[in-house]
């Protein structure tokens, strides 16, 4: 059956209520990051450079963007010119459309004449459950008389066609929900798997395509209903036969755990965690906080942080450009064209590049940028990981990117897990279990997926040097922890600056048996810290491996 949900767009009364579900997905899942001079470690965010007539017309209007994007409603409004306006607009506008965490991209300012200036930008809105609801528009600026900048305010630069006569509407064509098994043929349902929501439509396809869920956006007349023009239309054109219940690789009892731990130790932050299969790939759980909405494990595009450092790891590995042994001194900053610091301002004089590693030294990894090419790190990440390849895993992915650095400071930051490496915990959870297990094997949660990578198998001193490395961190450094938990754990802490006005995002991945984890915490501050007791109820409530 067919249902309609209304959406108002202008709001005569007070503001309407804030959808927590619009916090920003760290470097990726909102493509702008805060406001102008926001940056990461290495002074770098995940937008280009200003080109337009004027820099600071053009970095106001990514503030704009990025606190729209980010839920941020009356800091965005009050970078318009009529702020009560704005906010009441803003708070309305993806109420009744379902819509998840949006991503808004700027381009290039222009000047509009008057000595106005316009920034167009895309936007792309995640509708649930059925798909991403795509539109141009664009941002009028002006400069005011102390000289700042600020949104020229219009209903239409909201959406070109929201106006005082006309509005939006989501309809859903409601259908059943296909049964899901997990690896032992037990049912999965979303009320005892909350994280499993969004993707059973999606599982149902095993190609990770919509096989029932269908639906429109309309603009719609505000006074009679009546529909002008479809926006966006979702899924097939017909409904696929029932292909009866899909198996998949997860496991219940690490899905309910996985589910448990975030519910236990996030803290209330968006976080997400992928666990999977070493010797296979096969993955055993997908959870994220809050569990509706934008999937973070498998498609959130974040810094993956010092996590990275185990890619890092092995390029300069395989080349023998330094030994677990070798002396590379860990000092509080190092300057690359900004200045790199450790997190809590640490410094490891004469430390050696193991110690490095389980303490991880952004200074000590940064100095040895010159022993690869520049493009040599993403060339791993692609040849030995399968990091930028693309996966086909039975659900829509992120499957990561390491761009060839611009410049020297780009290349310092990559080092690092910083610039514009981008990864999500699936990315990661694989990263480990390749490192771990010397093969990369694409990740999957249904049988059958088409597996199109080409990847070649790690040196087995090199993976020998990695598990070491990764124990050591767990039993000497930042990954402390996980100590005490029963197998022998390895791990990598990891926290990745995003902007000036948010808290780093926290990271861990880790590994025992014949698994492999990764979580992250938006605003988390540090890895150990937040992700740290989230992996750590996770491993303490499943101390044994799947079968």
């Amino acid at each position: 059956m067919d249902t309609h949900t209304d959406h108002t767009g202008v709001v005569t009364g007070g503001p309407g209520p804030r959808r927590r579900g619009l916090r920003a997905v760290v470097a990726g899942a909102v493509v702008l990051a805060a406001v102008a001079g926001g940056a990461y470690a290495a002074g770098l965010g995940p937008f280009e450079r200003d080109t337009g007539p004027d820099p600071e017309a053009g970095k106001q209007a990514r503030a704009f963007l990025a606190d729209w994007a980010a839920g941020r409603v009356p800091d965005a409004a009050g970078r318009t010119t009529s702020p009560a306006t704005a906010r009441r607009v803003l708070d309305s506008f993806t109420t009744g459309l379902d819509i998840g965490e949006p991503k808004l991209t700027a381009g290039s300012a222009t000047e509009a004449g008057d000595g106005a200036v316009t920034v167009p930008f895309t936007a792309r809105m995640p509708v649930t459950g059925l798909g991403t609801w795509t539109y141009e528009s664009k941002l009028p600026l002006r400069e005011q008389g102390d000289g700042t900048w600020k949104v020229d305010w219009t209903l239409s630069l909201v959406h070109p066609r929201l106006s005082d006569t006309e509005k939006f509407r989501l309809e859903r064509e409601e259908t059943k929900p296909p049964e899901v098994k997990d690896r032992d043929g037990a049912t999965l349902s979303a009320a005892d798997h909350p994280s499993l929501a969004p993707l059973m439509t999606r599982l149902a396809g095993g190609d990770g395509t919509a096989t029932g869920a269908r639906g429109a956006i309309r603009l719609v007349d505000r006074a009679t209903g009546k529909v002008e023009r479809t926006e966006a239309t979702f899924g097939a054109k017909t409904v696929r036969a029932d292909r009866g219940p899909v198996a998949t690789t997860l496991d219940a009892d690490w899905q309910s755990a996985a589910e448990q731990a975030l519910a236990a130790h996030a803290d209330g932050k968006n976080a997400a965690l992928v666990a999977l299969r070493i010797d296979d790939g096969e993955i055993l759980a997908v959870a994220n906080s809050p569990a509706s909405g934008f999937n973070r494990a498998l498609s959130g595009t974040y810094a993956p942080g010092s996590t990275w450092k185990i890619v890092t790891s092995s390029a300069l590995l395989l080349k023998d450009a330094v030994a677990p042994d070798d002396v590379v001194d860990c000092p509080k900053y190092l300057t690359v064209g900004k200045r790199f610091q450790n997190v809590e301002l640490s410094a490891h004089p004469g430390a050696t590049f193991r110690k490095d590693f389980t303490e991880s030294c952004n200074t000590a990894f940064i100095s040895l940028r010159d022993r690869l090419d520049d493009g040599e790190l993403g060339e791993v990440a692609r040849e030995y990981f399968g990091v930028g390849q693309e996966w086909h895993v039975g659900a829509p992915t992120y499957d990561g990117s390491v761009p060839v650095p611009k410049d020297e400071t780009e290349k310092a930051a990559s080092m690092i897990g910083q610039g514009r490496v981008q990864a999500n915990p699936l990315i990661m959870a694989s990263v480990t279990a390749t490192a771990v297990s010397g093969t990369f094997h694409q990740p999957s949660l249904t049988a059958g997926t088409e597996d199109t990578t080409d990847t070649t198998p790690l040196p087995g001193g090199v993976v020998t040097q990695l598990r070491a490395m990764l124990r050591a961190t767990v039993t000497d450094g930042t990954a402390k922890v996980l100590a005490g938990l029963p197998g022998e754990v390895g791990a990598k802490t990891g926290t990745a600056e995003v902007s000036d006005d948010q808290d780093n995002n926290g990271w861990l991945v880790a590994h025992r048996g014949n698994v492999a984890v990764a979580c992250v915490v938006e605003e988390g501050v540090t890895g150990g810290g937040s992700a740290g007791p989230i992996v750590r109820g996770l491993l303490a409530a499943v101390p044994g491996d799947p079968e």
